[in-house]
């Protein structure tokens, strides 16, 4: 394999305020290219140019609707290689103290629970994690997979995984937590269980970030279904 791509996709991450607009991303949310601008603190012209060379470099996909332009990552496996990328340089580099109050306040929530694109992060999703393998629905016997009384079991709380399964997508995938540095859960297994637990009432955004707040109904169902009592 050639080192020039692996180059430019470096290149395309090296950048911080591309590195920002991605890291804004991982809620799985597509944003206007205004949203993103206001977000990371540049004006229209530069978020346009930057979001321009991640569309073309393969990280973005866009879709215009009239006036507006929407920008998303271009798939899970490009939220992976975003938050794995974010937790090696997590270990590496020593993380900036909060600007203020409020954003102490958010990267607290955030280390509690939120979502890593489209599956669960923070204590809550590595706590996840732990509880599946202690129940054997998934194992790391063989490589991390979905167990056949595993399946029957998620299938038995109303969790169909196959749904979130598209194309070449892995069933259930480790995603490290650049939090917790520990793994949670990713794939179509990760996916399906933060979909349930939303649809269930379990969890409910906070504001409009990706930190994710745990309801009353969502604790009893933490602890009876998967033995997880929180903090």
């Amino acid at each position: 394999m050639s080192a020039q791509p692996l180059a430019r996709l470096a290149g395309l991450l090296a950048d911080p305020t591309r590195a920002a607009i991605c890291l804004a991303l991982l809620d799985g949310r597509a944003w206007t290219a205004s949203e993103l601008a206001h977000h990371v603190g540049v004006v229209a012209s530069t978020a346009s140019e930057q979001l321009s060379r991640l569309v073309a470099g393969g990280l973005l996909a866009e879709e215009r609707q009239g006036r507006h332009r929407y920008l998303r990552l271009a798939g899970p496996d490009t939220a992976a290689l975003v938050e794995d990328m974010a937790a090696f340089a997590a270990e590496s580099a020593s993380v900036p103290a909060p600007r203020n109050l409020r954003d102490s306040a958010r990267r607290s929530a955030e280390a509690r629970a939120r979502t890593c694109y489209d599956h669960l992060a923070g204590r809550l999703g590595v706590a996840l994690a732990d509880a599946l393998l202690a129940r054997g629905v998934v194992t790391k016997d063989m490589g991390l997979i979905v167990t056949t009384p595993g399946r029957a079991w998620l299938t038995g709380i109303g969790l169909d995984v196959d749904k979130k399964r598209r194309g070449s997508r892995p069933l259930v995938r480790s995603c490290l937590d650049w939090t917790e540095r520990r793994p949670h859960l990713a794939g179509a297994l990760g996916a399906a269980l933060c979909a349930h637990a939303m649809d269930a009432g379990w969890l409910e955004p906070i504001g409009t970030g990706r930190a994710l707040r745990v309801t009353a109904s969502g604790t009893d169902a933490l602890h009876d279904l998967f033995g997880i009592t929180l903090d």
